[in-house]
């Protein structure tokens, strides 16, 4: 059994993550981040579940682009094939379920 505290977790660089566990092919990540992520489609669904800080979330449909705020509690699901980015304000913790070596 593994208990762990995400407030004091902190990476050394944006997107750090602490792998938690690897659950029949998907991976479990509490990441940290005080920048955004890049432009990216996931091969593979996407669960952000967000633990602490706040997250703009800016994602594309139809070629428009949206945003929305993530507050500690929410939960973000994205399909495969989504096109997205993650901005923290200040700084965020963010659990992360996905598909195992997406990007």
């Amino acid at each position: 059994m593994q208990i762990i505290n995400p407030l004091t977790f902190t990476g050394k660089q944006a997107w750090e993550a602490l792998d938690i566990a690897n659950i029949e092919g998907a991976t479990v990540r509490l990441h940290w981040a005080d920048q955004p992520y890049i432009w990216h489609k996931n091969e593979g669904d996407e669960i952000f579940v967000v633990l602490d800080g706040q997250l703009i979330m800016h994602y594309r449909a139809e070629g428009v682009e949206h945003q929305c705020t993530l507050n500690p509690g929410d939960i973000c699901y994205i399909r495969e094939g989504e096109e997205h980015v993650a901005h923290p304000q200040d700084t965020a913790r963010v659990l992360v379920i996905e598909k195992h070596g997406s990007v």
